[in-house]
């Protein structure tokens, strides 16, 4: 691909950048960032999981700086991220000792621990709120103490966040679905070294966890409708904080000796995709796979789509696009297919031209032939 050095076009882009600046405050208003942080949480948690950083404050910066914009925001966030070394890795996160805030099944009504819905918009009714025009922060703080006073009564007798188990091995433990092979192996690291193919599982989750949240939901829709006919069902989804330890930097030590450093959200999913199995003689029998999903921050909609489209790779199938992991993996990454859409808007005057040169150079030999025919004739 051939480009082309724009020259005297510094002040122009000067310019442009000032502009760019009074668009986001000509109304007169500056949004803070903590207010970002604190009321546009959904926001912040797509652009975290997208950028592989988890940090609310940097998330809402970037989203300031964006304009809301999330492929932008997201582009920040990860450039950032490229200049930050990396001082430690966590120990392995169990995430059966997730610090369960959400935790529903499609799959069973019944479910030890109990279903417990959280915070969710899946039961609200999808109609404007005029009211949240005049809403005031006197408004916010004196429903915030009369909710913290009701909880405090009905949490009198839970002192700390729930741990619960994981659903799917209930299923397991009646052997009903395979048991989950225990594998702590380094995974490979995207961000270190260059996608290969075939890849590994490692490489491909890491790809499906910061993919972007549209084009993850659209693959997943599109096995669901047609590209595999495949109908999954819910076997947990669970919404909570996981805490994470590193082992001391110098000593060698177990585990259980690792230094707790914080806690990060993460929405969970497991999910079941029932197959026919042909036995022996013939004999065609159901059985379930499993697919997972795991994003930062509450995710839903994402995690259920990394996990299906995390089945749909681990069985490749010619037929289905969305089978096929260099289709996938290639084109949900937001930097990457942003950053070669929005490319097009850049300088192409040299290949353009060629292209012009080669049009003309074929009409003008069209027009000559032509020409040749008609003396002929």
């Amino acid at each position: 691909m051939g480009y082309v050095a724009v020259k005297g076009g510094t002040r122009a882009i000067e310019e442009s950048i000032k502009r760019l600046k009074y668009e986001r405050v000509c109304q007169g208003q500056a949004v803070e960032v903590g207010q970002i942080e604190a009321g546009l949480r959904g926001l912040v948690d797509q652009v975290m999981s997208e950028s592989s950083l988890y940090n609310e404050k940097l998330a809402s910066l970037a989203i300031k700086q964006a304009e809301g914009n999330p492929e932008e925001a997201v582009f920040l966030l990860r450039a950032f991220r490229s200049t930050l070394p990396r001082k430690h890795y966590s120990q392995v996160i169990e995430s059966n000792e997730m610090k369960v805030e959400r935790r529903i099944s499609a799959s069973f009504k019944d479910i030890p621990g109990g279903q417990i819905l959280g915070a969710t918009t899946d039961y609200t009714h999808r109609l404007l709120d005029f009211g949240l025009l005049s809403e005031s922060n006197q408004q916010v703080q004196e429903w915030l103490h009369r909710f913290q006073e009701e909880c405090h009564i009905e949490q009198d007798s839970t002192s700390s966040p729930l741990t619960l188990p994981k659903v799917l091995d209930y299923l397991r433990s009646e052997g009903l679905i395979p048991p989950c092979e225990c594998k702590n192996d380094e995974p490979d690291d995207v961000t270190r070294e260059s996608l290969e193919f075939p890849s590994s599982r490692s490489q491909r989750l890491q790809i499906l966890t910061r993919g972007q949240t549209g084009a993850v939901t659209s693959l997943a829709y599109a096995v669901i409708r047609g590209y595999g006919a495949l109908h999954p069902t819910v076997g947990e989804l669970r919404v909570g904080k996981l805490p994470v330890y590193i082992s001391h930097p110098y000593e060698e030590g177990d585990e259980e000796d690792g230094y707790y450093i914080g806690d990060v959200k993460v929405t969970e999913v497991e999910m079941l995709m029932p197959v026919t199995v042909e036995k022996e003689y013939g004999k065609k029998e159901m059985e379930f796979e499993i697919g997972y999903g795991i994003c930062y921050g509450q995710n839903e909609t994402k995690a259920i789509g990394m996990s299906i489209l995390d089945n749909c790779l681990e069985n490749p199938h010619l037929g289905y696009p969305s089978h096929d992991e260099e289709f996938v993996l290639y084109h949900i990454d937001s930097v990457e297919s942003t950053g070669f859409i929005s490319h097009l808007k850049m300088p192409h005057y040299v290949t353009f031209q060629s292209k012009l040169d080669s049009v003309r150079k074929t009409k003008k030999q069209d027009e000559e032939a032509k020409e040749k025919q008609e003396v002929k004739s």
